[in-house]
């Protein structure tokens, strides 16, 4: 299978334009979002009438009600996309609240999947214990699942073998934060004289590898975070370097329009064994992986809880 591009963005006035030409010039054929992407869209004018019809509903509420129609419409301009197998997915995510509570998010991830009515829906879930739990869950329920803020290669395999529990019949990615690494550690790297802006990438092909070797066809590896802050790197940088069979690349807006216009050629496939030659070079200089993985999650969990507490108290106010 092909490499895929989903679009990491959304907002009803996109959906409406741009969005649509992208998947009728074959660009993209998918959509995630976050409650990061929530936040920033609910704060534009569009929004506006909608959130004063519904007052008087909790911010929640408001938000959630929001949300579902906005999916709904994504996943129906997807849809013929996805009735020839070619994706056509649209994600959202649980409350990320419910980081540490296995019931709680299965429990809301069937009542999004129940008020969405879509098949192309996928159901955001964090990588963690509780997630695993809720991945299972579902999947043995026939809900596709895009297994969210994925840093470890032990991440990407609990996750595999949690959504590998359901059928073949759904689809179920896992999606490797890849930008982060990069912004993290370049400062460290630099003064150690160590290659800069490899981490991210060389632990995304890394995991992918894994993904790749468990041979579940219904299971691919989406490179997410793809976005570049580095303003010496071109923005397609990541895509450049992760543009590989059986994947998905999920990229910002601006990403997108980089590549609009380009050939995309695959990228180069580094085997496990040379990334782990480079990695060897990051315990001596000081870097522990595990640690890194501990805290890019943690630090993703507290952007995703702080955008849509900051959501909610924008709704409410």
């Amino acid at each position: 299978m092909n490499t895929s591009i989903w679009v990491d963005y959304l907002d009803r006035e996109f959906l409406d334009s741009k969005f649509k030409e992208w998947i009728n010039s074959g660009l993209v054929n998918g959509l995630t979002s976050n409650p990061a992407i929530f936040a920033n869209a609910l704060k534009k004018e569009v929004y506006k009438e909608d959130i004063e019809k519904l007052k008087g509903k909790s911010p929640k509420e408001i938000y959630e009600e929001i949300a579902v129609k906005d999916i709904q419409k994504a996943c129906d301009i997807l849809a013929p996309l996805y009735d020839n197998g070619e994706d056509g997915y649209a994600s959202i995510e649980v409350d990320p609240r419910l980081i540490n509570d296995a019931k709680g998010t299965i429990d809301e991830a069937l009542r999004l999947y129940d008020k969405i009515e879509r098949d192309n829906v996928m159901i955001k879930i964090p990588a963690n214990e509780a997630g695993y739990k809720a991945m299972e869950e579902l999947a043995k329920r026939g809900i596709n699942i895009n297994a969210t803020l994925v840093f470890s290669p032990n991440q990407a395999m609990r996750a595999l073998d949690a959504i590998s529990k359901g059928p073949r019949t759904i689809d179920g990615v896992i999606s490797v934060f890849v930008s982060r690494f990069d912004r993290k550690l370049n400062p460290v790297l630099a003064k150690q004289n160590l290659a800069k802006d490899r981490v991210g990438f060389f632990n995304a092909i890394k995991i992918y590898n894994q993904i790749e070797e468990a041979g579940l066809p219904n299971i691919r590896t989406l490179f997410a975070s793809t976005g570049v802050k580095q303003e010496y790197l071109p923005k397609d940088y990541y895509v450049e370097n992760l543009y590989l069979p059986h994947s998905v690349l999920t990229l910002p807006l601006d990403v997108i329009e980089e590549i609009k216009n380009k050939e995309l050629e695959e990228s180069f496939h580094f085997q496990t064994k040379h990334i782990d030659a480079f990695f060897s070079f990051l315990a001596p200089a000081g870097i522990s992986m595990q640690k890194i993985y501990q805290e890019l999650f943690d630090e993703g969990v507290e952007a995703f809880e702080k955008a849509f507490e900051d959501m909610l108290s924008s709704i409410k106010a």
